[in-house]
């Protein structure tokens, strides 16, 4: 968890301890019971508002952050550019600034400027939370994706991930690298030259606990979990591929094939079927995590927003 100011934030993995890590996946944990509704909402926001402040396009991580309020207890409203003063001009954080003298309890920022949401924490005295801030850092993802990988594996100490597609421009693999390292995962980042670049490996302090690779068949044989990207056509990725993407990285039936029988696959969404994940592959009742990973979205931003709200 990240602090500033004695308001508790949470910008980035970057900086966080295992241990803080670690607080989070287990309160994670104890939410999905009612995530998923079994057990009645809890009272921990209850009298309390959430701003959620989205100046980028979002569905799951919008709706997830909606509902994670309501089963704590609280109220939630949205806010996007297209609805708001920003369309007019008004800045990110006189946007913030105001929504935050309506007597919000915390707020959740998603906006296209790398650094935007600690940009407006500095201007904030209530806590604020990243929802993904341009190429930098999407946390509450890299929580979920940790959550669904121990629940489905174990503890990730030693394990094997590989990561595939856009990495470059991917602020989820930033944020899930970052946790998984803390976490004593040894991560393979995969993809074409132009899409991984082997400077990435200096986002583990350890040596080679993060290897690069442009060759994905190769990657798969001994990774305990895949976790598949997208092209970030909006961040302008499009001309660094090929038209042969898929067949170089897309995963098939056939490449499922050449994982362990234990490994699982996810991907954070949206998905472009048939491009870099395969219908057959996605909807995988013995191998994909995909669904999950929404609930335990759920889950895990619940873990967030109590962090915030009571400390």
């Amino acid at each position: 968890m990240r602090y500033l100011s004695g308001v508790h934030d949470f910008l980035q993995i970057e900086g966080m301890t295992r241990v803080e890590l670690e607080y989070l996946l287990d309160a994670t944990n104890m939410n999905i019971p009612h995530a998923e509704g079994r057990q009645p909402a809890k009272s921990t926001l209850d009298g309390k508002v959430v701003a959620n402040v989205f100046f980028e396009d979002s569905t799951r991580t919008r709706c997830s952050f909606e509902t994670a309020v309501h089963r704590l207890g609280g109220e939630v409203f949205t806010v996007s550019a297209a609805g708001s003063s920003a369309s007019k001009g008004e800045s990110l954080v006189d946007t913030a600034l105001n929504i935050e003298a309506m007597g919000v309890a915390v707020m959740v920022v998603r906006c296209a400027i790398s650094g935007g949401a600690a940009m407006v924490a500095k201007s904030l005295k209530i806590p604020v939370i990243n929802a993904g801030d341009g190429r930098h850092e999407h946390p509450t993802q890299g929580l979920l994706d940790v959550a669904t990988l121990r629940e489905a594996l174990g503890p990730l100490d030693g394990r094997r991930v590989a990561i595939v597609g856009d990495v470059a421009n991917s602020r989820v693999a930033r944020s899930t690298t970052k946790a998984l390292c803390l976490l004593g995962t040894r991560v393979r980042l995969v993809g074409p030259p132009t899409l991984v670049s082997r400077t990435m490996q200096s986002l583990s302090a350890v040596p080679d606990q993060i290897e690069v690779s442009h060759d994905l068949d190769s990657a798969l044989a001994d990774v305990d979990a895949v976790i598949m990207l997208r092209i970030q056509l909006e961040r302008a990725a499009g001309s660094a591929i090929s038209s042969d993407y898929r067949v170089l990285y897309g995963l098939t039936q056939a490449r499922i094939r050449r994982l362990p029988a234990h490994a699982v696959i996810l991907h954070p969404g949206p998905m472009n079927r048939g491009v870099e994940i395969d219908d057959s592959v996605a909807d995988d009742p013995g191998r994909s995590r995909i669904l999950r990973q929404v609930t335990l979205g759920v889950a895990s931003r619940m873990a967030v927003l109590e962090r915030a709200a009571v400390g």
